[in-house]
């Protein structure tokens, strides 16, 4: 009873946990590569031995999301993802398995699905998320909301699990914000403001951005106009890959929809060399 209870204990305090979310930096198959920041996982060869887990427990409705960064062509399959009551802190990577299906299902409390070939392309940011019945759902570019598997025992702590296999080479995630952040201000127009002003707020009646489903959208990109993203989710991206998640066109400019930038040299001078220092981890 006591063990019981000092376990549910250390549940609730990594669930009240603001630690960001990455990849465990341990727990990994043999043949995923991780990142300094321990949040891009890449597949070095062969196409099994991609697993990888994240740092901390997930709630319930908590999103995880993901960008695919490579495919293998001379593969079959892609990527699986899923949740798992192991703890990957007590997990030796040399008894790990090949792959999450069935073989991890199979050793272990692990439920995991593999996503269709439709929903995953190169640039394409994909979201799931586990809800209180324990019903997995995904999301992406193609799909506003897609049952992905069940009966997933959430009264246990859950880790997400994925599997970096088959056409998948490369993946990174992108924790989304869970509650309204304070961005660095990265534009002239902006730069005599209180630093601690924010420009993102949960979105309400608004519509929500398409990379966090928290803030509401409210920043423009030029040149392609599209106005999907909330002004924290815009300066990341810019800051990362500098691509609209929705058409791939090249980021130059961004600015709130309020706030109107001039899309001049010297604006955009000063946004490239903060982008270009925020890209070192």
């Amino acid at each position: 009873m006591g063990s019981a209870f000092s376990h549910e204990a250390e549940y609730l305090k990594k669930k009240r946990s603001y630690e960001p979310l990455y990849f465990h930096p341990k727990a990994k198959g043999n043949q995923i590569l991780l990142n300094d920041c321990f949040s891009r996982a890449e597949r070095i060869s062969t196409f099994h031995d991609g697993i990888v887990f994240t740092n901390r427990p997930i709630q319930p409705y908590e999103i995880i999301t993901l960008r695919i960064l490579e495919m293998e062509d001379k593969w079959n399959g892609g990527l699986r993802v899923g949740f798992s009551c192991l703890d990957p802190s007590n997990i030796n990577p040399c008894s790990l398995p090949p792959f999450i299906c069935p073989d991890l299902i199979a050793q272990s409390p692990t439920w995991a699905a593999v996503l269709p070939d439709q929903f995953i392309k190169v640039g394409d940011i994909i979201h799931f998320w586990v809800n209180n019945s324990g019903k997995v759902f995904l999301r992406t570019n193609e799909v506003k909301k897609f049952p992905l598997l069940g009966r997933v025992a959430v009264s246990s702590p859950l880790w997400a699990v994925l599997d970096v296999y088959g056409t998948t080479k490369a993946i990174e995630l992108l924790t989304p914000m869970s509650k309204p952040c304070w961005p660095r201000l990265v534009t002239p127009k902006f730069k005599d403001e209180p630093q601690d002003f924010c420009f993102c707020f949960p979105d309400g009646d608004e519509e929500e951005c398409s990379v966090c489903f928290y803030h509401a959208k409210n920043t423009w990109l030029f040149p392609c106009g599209h106005t999907i993203l909330c002004y924290c989710c815009a300066n990341r991206i810019f800051r990362d890959t500098a691509k609209c998640p929705m058409c791939r066109c090249k980021i130059e400019l961004f600015y709130l929809q309020n706030k109107f930038t001039p899309a001049d040299p010297s604006n955009f001078s000063s946004t490239s060399t903060i982008a270009v220092e925020s890209r070192q981890c």
